[in-house]
Order: C-alpha cells, then structure tokens, then sequence
C-alpha cells in the first residue's frame, strides 16, 4: 500500500474512531441505558470486579459467557468474559481480541477500563450500529486483572501509589531465611504508606518557608546548607536487623515473565524465575494458547499517558518487520487523536528496556498485533501540554483534589530515628486517575481499543468468475479482499513460522485441478503455478490490510458443474462460495 493510500486509509477511519466515541444512535442525547448499573466514579476491589462480570453475563446472556481459567497464588478467581454473538459464529471461528489490565496490582484503572468495556459493548449492542457489527463480525476476550492478589492487597493494606506492584509470592529479599517479613508500617494510622523525614544539620533538604507540605534540595553548590535528611517510607525495623523496610510482601514482575525474550534477574530486574512461573500468568498463556484465533491485544497499565508497542530491546527490532509496522503506526497515530495528551511509543526506545514483556510475547511470539495503554498522564489534569511543575501540583492538589491527596506532617518518636516527621503525598497522589475524570479515561481508552479492534482482518471474495477455456477445461478466477488494516497473517508471523499458513482450496463438483496459482491482475494471462496441491494453495502472508489477491485455477469440468471455494485463517473468519461452470 502506497503512502498516499494510507494517508486516505487514516482519514477515512477517524470517521469510525469518532462514531466509537460517540454513540451512533440518533436520539436526543448520547445516554444509552443499560441493565447492570455500575459507578464508574470510584475503585472497586477484586472480588467487586468479578461481582460486575457476572451481573453483566447474567443481564446479557446472548452475548456474554464467562470461563474461569485459573486461581491466582492466593486462591483468588481468574474469571475470562467471553463477548460473541454465536448467531454470526463460535466465538473461535471469529478473529478475537484479547484484552486486559492491572497485571500490576496497584495499576488499578487499568482494570476498570477492562470493567467499563464489557459493560459498555454489552449494552450499546443493537443500539450503536458501529458497536454491533463489531459483535458481529469479530469476539472479545476480557479479563480485568492479571494481578489479582496484587489489586486486592492494594485495597486490603496500606500501600504507596507504587507498592503492591508485584505477584504474592512469598520472596526471601533479604536472603534471612524469612519471608515478607519486614514490610513498611503505617505508624500514624493514615492507611497510607507516606515519607519519614528527620532534622539534621547535615542534610541535604530544606522545608521550604512558604509552604511546610514541601521539602526542596539545598544547593549546597551556592552555599546554602541543609537542615533534614528523607528517610525513605514510613516503617520499623520488624526483624530487628538493624534495616527497615527490606523484605515486604512478594513477588515477582508479572510482566517480564513472558517466554518471548525472558532474561534471568541478574539481567532483569524482578524477573520470574522461569517463564510464566506464576499461576496468574501460566493460566492467561493456556488460555491465549487454546485461542489462535486472537488477533489483536490491548494490556491495560499506568501511567504516563502512552500507546506502546514493541520491541521491548533494541535487539528485537527484526522481530517488526516494515509490513507490520505500517499497521501499527496508523493504529497508535490514530490513538494520538483519540486519546489526548498520549503519545504513540516503542517500549524500548521512548520508555526502557522490558525483557519478557507481556505484549512483546503476544506480538514477537504469537503473531498479535498487540499495544500496551499507560493510562494517566499530567496533561489531563488541566487539559494542557507542561510539565507538572510544583506550582501545578500545589494548586491541583488543593484546589482541585481538596488536600484528599496529601497527609500533612506530623512528629513522631520512632524507635530507631527517635524525633521524625511523617507524611506527605498519600497512595491517591498519583497513578490512579482522579475519580472523578475516570469514566472519560476508560472511555476514551476503550474507543482507541474499539478502533485498533474494528481493523481485525474481515476478508470476503470479492470477485469470481468461471470461463470455458475449451476441452473441459474451464478458467476459475478468485479475489480475496481483506477490508481491514491488520493483515490475516502478519509479517512476523511469516518470517518465524508462527501458526499457520492461511489456505485457499478449490474442490470442483466433478472434475480436478489441474494446476493453479497467483496472478497481480485480473485481466492477467499468465500465473505463478503452484508446485504440489494446486487444488490447496498456501498462503504464508496470508491477505494483506486493505488489499486483496487474486488466484487462478484450471479445471476439468463440464458446464452446469459447480466449483467449491473456500479461504481458511488462523486469524481471520472462514469464507466460502461457490462459482457454477456456465
């Protein structure tokens, strides 16, 4: 496809990036009701998550079934919502799209962009004609955290914005010979994780004079001496090792635990200690495994307000090849509109280096086209580009959040330091989007999944014609048509043998093929013929995005025959016809 084609190819779906956003339904406002009711103005824990997939499967039993796949390391229920209208086909028949959130468990909105998702197809299904046909042609696979003890801990236990991050699985950090033992305390009793800060004349803080919420570095450079030293997190020395704070609760990084690129600790930070060790990750794989026809990926995280895709390592770049890219970048520009103050990214080049990621696995590994949302970013704030300087983060804090984000300082006798200050931003300060902006995030989120999700391949024949050639031979001419930007079969796949080969087969009524092959164009005479099976023509590329190809076979027949065609995908719906030789 030529770049001015694809420029017309952008222009042409934003129209259906915008109908997604906004309902299609021609009524007096946008508001479509629904049969479950549920807040998206608030945080709901996990067992909470999995109370809504079951009201929504039970108000739309048409279109919604849910499939436990697994128990997380904690015992906690891993429930799948299935989405598909079997009227139009199994939901395995059909491309799918998997998508997911909160694989780290204090990324919480991550999960109830998932939430929101389910809720919002389900019920703009028969209402939205954009919604339907996606229904329609393509199946959805939802599973909101990843991480379910990590989400759950993360409402259970005091935390920081940032802790609660990684799998439960009990980890010896500081090689004692106990476990967990020794995690951050709450000692003032916020139900917050917040910062411990002692006077010392030899430190390297000042309070500023102005505002005693906020401590900048002195510049010792210039002169000017410090007066406190920041301790680190609010805590004890539990285990009496003269450290505090050393060995909290778990765990791994369930997202560099993928196969796809895996590197061990020693080169990954929080590395598993092989791939998909954990029961969480092992139960998505066998899922994703049993289901090739998936042939798209979301994964939900936060923040910073980015649309990634891979390599995860600058040494995975041939694993994209230009083909795939192509797609991809009209995907994730269109997403810059979408969603804004976000920035279309490559994970390691705009971000760092990931080994073992999870979108790198679905992508490198099984041929999805695949992107990661690190929902939030600061321009959201106050819908406009800049830093969040300190300024900003006062006047949001107290004009905006009403001083709910923040713990103000107060003195402590602590049984190590002695005098300490505690306090400061609290575990709402940052990461999870404001309650009240985060039904526009997961819906603006969810449209830019809706419009990478509309570009599944949808392949149809577009043309066939049969002509008598003479002597019983007749001329069978086929165009297969992908409408959609995501190829059948992607580049990568091709180049590493992932799956298999889309096929073409023709099977005339009473006769045989006596060879076959590709031509470029229709009024060709001449084709490239097949070495072995003419009547089974393999497709290692499959159907390009928004294009087509066309194929011709010479059969033995006689007219008023039929000749039985048909096109079959790992990652693309199974079409037939049948063409009649007159």
């Amino acid at each position: 496809m030529n770049m001015m084609k694809q420029f017309r190819s952008s222009v042409s779906v934003l129209s259906t990036c915008a109908a997604l956003v906004c309902a299609s339904v021609a009524t007096a406002q946008q508001h479509i009701d629904g049969k479950v009711d549920i807040p998206f103005n608030r945080y709901v824990d996990h067992n909470q998550l999995n109370e809504y997939l079951k009201q929504i499967a039970a108000a739309y039993p048409d279109l919604v079934t849910l499939k436990t796949i697994g128990h997380s390391q904690q015992g906690r229920e891993m429930i799948v919502a299935i989405v598909n209208n079997p009227k139009s086909g199994a939901d395995t028949e059909k491309p799918a799209m998997w998508i997911d959130g909160n694989v780290h468990g204090n990324e919480i909105q991550a999960a109830e962009v998932v939430v929101y998702s389910l809720w919002y197809m389900t019920k703009a299904y028969g209402v939205s004609k954009d919604m339907t046909e996606l229904v329609d042609n393509y199946s959805f696979y939802y599973l909101p955290s990843q991480n379910p003890d990590g989400r759950q801990a993360w409402f259970d236990e005091v935390q920081t914005s940032s802790s609660s991050r990684w799998s439960r699985r009990p980890v010896d950090n500081d090689r004692d010979g106990l476990v967990d033992e020794d995690p951050p305390e709450d000692i003032d009793g916020d139900g917050s994780i917040t910062q411990m800060w002692k006077k010392d004349p030899s430190g390297d803080w000042l309070r500023d004079e102005f505002d005693p919420r906020v401590f900048r570095r002195a510049r010792l450079a210039e002169g000017e001496k410090g007066e406190w030293i920041r301790l680190g997190s609010e805590g004890i020395d539990t285990d009496g090792d003269g450290r505090i704070n050393e060995d909290g609760p778990g765990g791994d990084d369930m997202n560099r635990s993928w196969p796809t690129a895996w590197q061990p600790e020693y080169v990954q930070n929080a590395a598993t200690i092989f791939p998909l060790a954990d029961p969480e990750t092992r139960a998505v794989a066998e899922f994703i495994l049993a289901h090739p026809n998936i042939a798209a990926g979301q994964s939900y995280h936060n923040a910073g307000g980015m649309i990634l895709r891979g390599p995860g390592a600058s040494w995975r770049n041939s694993e994209y090849p230009a083909q795939d890219r192509r797609v991809y970048d009209e995907i994730g520009r269109v997403g810059e509109i979408l969603l804004p103050y976000y920035n279309y990214y490559i994970i390691y080049d705009d971000l760092y280096t990931v080994h073992g990621g999870f979108v790198n696995w679905l992508a490198e590994g099984l041929g999805i086209m695949s992107f990661t949302n690190e929902m939030m970013t600061n321009g959201r704030f106050f819908q406009r580009e800049g830093q969040m300087d300190e300024e900003r983060s006062k006047l949001w804090r107290d004009r905006m959040a009403f001083g709910t984000t923040f713990k103000e300082y107060e003195e402590f006798d602590h049984p190590e330091y002695g005098k300490v200050l505690i306090g400061g931003p609290n575990r709402w300060s940052s990461r999870a989007t404001p309650n009240f902006m985060l039904e526009e995030e997961c819906h603006r989120n969810f449209a830019f999944t809706m419009f990478h999700a509309s570009h599944m391949p949808l392949l149809s024949f577009d043309r066939v014609e049969a002509k008598d050639m003479g002597g019983g031979l007749w001329q069978v001419t086929v165009e297969i048509r992908n409408e959609k930007l995501i190829p059948s079969r992607l580049a990568v796949a091709r180049m590493r043998g992932i799956g298999t080969n889309d096929i073409l087969t023709c099977e005339p009524s009473n006769g045989s093929v006596v060879t076959s092959g590709s031509i470029g164009r229709w009024i060709d005479t001449d084709f490239n013929a097949v070495r072995d099976e003419p009547g089974r023509i393999q497709l290692p590329g499959g159907i390009g995005g928004q294009s087509s190809e066309i194929y011709r076979f010479i059969v033995t027949g006689k007219k008023g025959d039929t000749v039985a065609l048909k096109y079959t995908a790992e990652k693309a719906k199974n079409i037939e016809t049948t063409v009649e030789l007159k």
